[in-house]
């Protein structure tokens, strides 16, 4: 055996770092060789770094979040800082927060339109473009976030997505999921299914049609707009996300009543959108980093709400005196009604909707039998 001297054992750490770096690690680059795998890359080896990039690119980041928020807004910032590592400075994403470039809401447009490179936001705001964006981030009592990657990645998820996506000239990649959301905050009590008429409530995509069937009114607001809502009375009640990022807001300054579960929201996705000339124009290794860092980004971020919600809950309860409250199995046995409801409804709207909504359920009537049998029953098992 050779024997390394210092200087080759520091040669020899330098390749390894760059190749780990290059290659994202163990589970970085086994999740992006799947995702890259399934978005149409023609080089998914390339990823590893083995030819340099020879083309400088500066690109705009649009996001739908407040300026470095905690989860969402920092989300965004670290994946464009990995694109850029990755890339070796060669790709460049400058990260503007909702309404510095473009408003909150308007992500979509200016990327759709060449006015920015590349979103970072939850699909569901585009549901006035389509029906089907609610199925790509998340849908009443629909699929959690180890169902929505399965389906995604390995379900012909992704490739629908593309079909959906790119009818508007836009690339699209998961990016991150929050895990299942809160119910939401509550000014009066909901105790009966009486209590939602007349209620005026923030909550986008499906969920807000639920809502709207029980008698409540749906409003849709970015997150910068919910506080002030809330707190001037435009709005009787809010979901936003989950402890961590309710916490950062200040919900708990202005609502005690905290409920749960968000049956609304059982893992809502992230996504990363490019835009499709963008993407086209990117050669292979290019749309590899993307891809690959996309992916880590996707699991990093739902780890960290994860430990984020666990220790802002306790926080929210032990020090400001929130109270936790569950819906009753009656309004939760309506609610999912509803749901089914307003999923078939949704459906009718065209054919490529019709096609995700089929897809969708199908795999999700498939995947959680396996569920009830493996990570449900391991839960009840440990608490027992």
């Amino acid at each position: 055996m050779t024997k390394k001297t210092p200087s080759t054992k520091l040669a020899i750490t330098r390749v390894d770092r760059r190749n780990m770096l290059r290659g994202l690690g163990a589970v970085g680059a086994a999740t992006a060789l799947a995702a890259c795998s399934d978005t149409g890359s023609t080089d998914c080896a390339a990823v590893d770094g083995s030819a340099a990039l020879t083309k400088k690119r500066s690109l705009k980041m649009v996001t739908s979040w407040p300026k470095n928020f905690p989860g969402l807004g920092t989300s965004a910032n670290r994946v464009a800082a990995r694109i850029k590592e990755l890339s070796d400075g060669m790709i460049d994403i400058k990260v503007y927060a909702g309404g510095e470039l473009v408003g909150a809401l308007g992500a979509f447009d200016a990327v759709s339109e060449g006015k920015a490179d590349i979103y970072h936001s939850a699909d569901y705001y585009w549901q006035g473009k389509s029906p089907a964006f609610n199925f790509f981030a998340a849908v009443p009592f629909g699929m959690n976030n180890n169902e929505m990657n399965a389906w995604i990645y390995h379900g012909g998820g992704q490739a629908l997505w593309d079909k959906l996506s790119g009818g508007f000239g836009i690339k699209p990649l998961m990016c991150g999921n929050t895990g299942v959301q809160m119910g939401g905050w509550y000014k009066r009590d909901i105790n009966t299914l009486a209590d939602f008429q007349g209620l005026r409530i923030r909550m986008p995509g499906l969920g807000g049609a639920v809502m709207e069937k029980l008698g409540a009114t749906p409003v849709t607001k970015s997150g910068s707009e919910i506080f002030q809502a809330l707190s001037q009375g435009n709005i009787d009640a809010t979901e936003w996300i989950g402890p961590w990022n309710d916490l950062a807001f200040g919900f708990h300054t202005i609502v005690k009543n905290y409920y749960y579960p968000g049956i609304h929201e059982p893992g809502a996705t992230l996504a990363l959108g490019l835009n499709l000339e963008l993407w086209n124009d990117l050669s292979a290794k290019e749309q590899a980093i993307i891809s690959a860092a996309a992916a880590e980004e996707h699991s990093l971020t739902r780890a960290e709400f994860d430990a984020q919600n666990a220790r802002a809950l306790k926080t929210l309860v032990e020090e400001h005196g929130v109270q936790l409250k569950p819906f009753s199995d009656d309004i939760l046995r309506r609610m999912k009604e509803i749901s089914a409801e307003v999923l078939a409804e949704t459906a009718t709207a065209d054919a490529l909707t019709k096609e995700i909504y089929e897809s969708y359920t199908s795999f999700m009537e498939t995947s959680k039998h396996w569920g009830a049998i493996s990570e449900q029953a391991y839960a009840r098992a440990r608490d027992l």
